[in-house]
């Protein structure tokens, strides 16, 4: 054996070990897992995330090292059909359509599945994965996304798991781009490159995006991208690398008007008019008379019509339904306040922005973002990873103890109703809003 080897195997013996369970850990997740055996889901979060909490402690001055063990840690993955999510069958639906030169924005999976000429490869198998509620509705995901969905599904042909490995590969080597970018974004910012590592080794990064195949990170991956440039002042390459982010998933468009403290008036007209160019250049493939209500129509469902893992609203229906209020009717109600609500606190960190640079557009991201999701009806798992993110550019952690806690929302999978445990969200919840307290309280006793 080398003297080189051997003396790292001596001094990264710990850290050698740690990653060695950290990958019994992460295949256990992945191939032995059944969602709804919730004390098995919990005992491996919270391994994962202790593991995750040592490796960065004694590796994180070694790049190499966490690089090589995050990459590791995903490639565990590659042939796994993910087991907490079944949006991965809707994804290859879409792809197949559009691949199949048919819009994915005009036509519901359960009218296609009944046509004579359908040549969808695996129709009913997906078409029963991917759920009723699903099938149901018209497709709610950006035309990037659908492109990527397509591109898998071309490559994959008629194997789901070929098409689920082409997306897979996708993930991971955006949240490389992440890791390279974010390194870069954080060193411009005067911050400690190092704390990239606590979203690349971050179990529920890990295993809700490449894992269970959400595309947050993609759309991050550009984000972070487009941040990067508009540090380095190259903000037209960065208004067309915003789109694209936008164009994956639509959170990004609340960021928007927080540029225009940072570019000024001239400059920021001119990113919004780039942005919102590229955007229709995007869309414009699947434009017909009917794509915008369709769209529409679909993206209103998330305000008025699903509740998962809620904090204010639990707390305002139940108080609601005290005074006889109908939980199917409070909900629509609810969902026609919270986008105003949302316009109003996104103007407000506009207008009441005093510092003009790169670090506090990230910080105000970061407070709508969480406001956002304090007020929603509807807090995924996956959501959070985008906080986990934006927080590294700040000097709050709270958005990493978010993305521990929220484990225990997945309870809510182990039950066939996938009826909710309120204690549960409130352990969830208190948590956060605790370690948000302290550290907001800490932050002012600093100044």
């Amino acid at each position: 054996m080398p003297n080189s080897l051997s003396t790292f195997l001596k001094l990264h013996k710990v850290s050698i070990l740690l990653a060695m369970m950290g990958s019994v850990f992460y295949i256990t997740f992945a191939y032995y897992l059944p969602r709804t055996d919730f004390i098995k889901l919990l005992t491996l979060f919270v391994a994962l995330f202790f593991l995750c909490y040592k490796l960065i402690q004694f590796e994180k001055w070694n790049f190499k090292f966490l690089l090589a063990i995050g990459i590791f840690f995903r490639l565990l993955f590659t042939i796994a059909e993910p087991n907490l999510s079944q949006d991965f069958y809707r994804f290859i639906w879409d792809g197949h359509l559009v691949a199949n030169a048919i819009n994915p924005y005009l036509h519901v999976p359960q009218e296609l599945i009944l046509a004579p000429n359908n040549s969808i490869p695996n129709a009913q198998q997906l078409l029963n994965g991917m759920g009723s509620l699903s099938a149901k509705h018209y497709s709610n995901y950006p035309p990037l996304n659908q492109f990527i969905f397509a591109l898998s599904s071309l490559i994959g042909g008629n194997s789901i798991l070929g098409s689920l490995v082409i997306m897979r590969g996708s993930i991971i080597m955006a949240d490389i781009g992440i890791l390279y970018f974010g390194r870069k974004l954080l060193k411009n910012l005067n911050r400690s490159p190092q704390l990239i590592f606590w979203y690349f080794l971050n179990p529920l990064v890990i295993v809700e995006l490449t894992g269970n195949l959400h595309f947050e990170g993609v759309m991050l991956f550009f984000f972070i991208t487009a941040m990067y440039l508009l540090s380095m002042k190259k903000w037209h390459l960065a208004a067309v690398i915003m789109a694209c982010s936008i164009s994956i998933k639509l959170v990004p468009l609340l960021f928007l008007p927080l540029f225009f403290t940072y570019l000024g008036w001239k400059k920021s007209l001119l990113f919004y008019a780039i942005t919102g160019l590229t955007c229709l250049l995007l869309f414009l493939p699947f434009y017909t008379p009917l794509f915008i209500d369709h769209y529409m129509s679909t993206l209103r469902l998330w305000f008025s019509n699903f509740e998962f893992n809620a904090s204010l609203y639990n707390i305002v229906k139940y108080t609601a339904m005290h005074f006889d209020a109908k939980p199917w009717e409070f909900i629509k109600e609810y969902g026609k306040i919270t986008p105003w609500a949302t316009i109003t606190i996104v103007l407000l960190f506009t207008f009441i922005q005093k510092k003009r640079n790169l670090n506090a557009v990230l910080a105000s991201m970061m407070w709508v973002l969480t406001l956002y999701y304090f007020m929603s009806t509807t807090v995924h798992p996956w959501y959070i990873i985008f906080l986990v993110l934006l927080a590294l550019f700040t000097s709050f952690r709270y958005a990493l103890v978010w993305s521990a806690a929220i484990v225990l929302s997945y309870f809510a999978y182990s039950q066939l109703d996938y009826k909710e445990n309120l204690w549960l969200l409130a352990i969830e919840y208190i948590s956060v809003f605790g370690f948000l307290s302290y550290e907001i309280v800490a932050q002012r006793n600093k100044k």
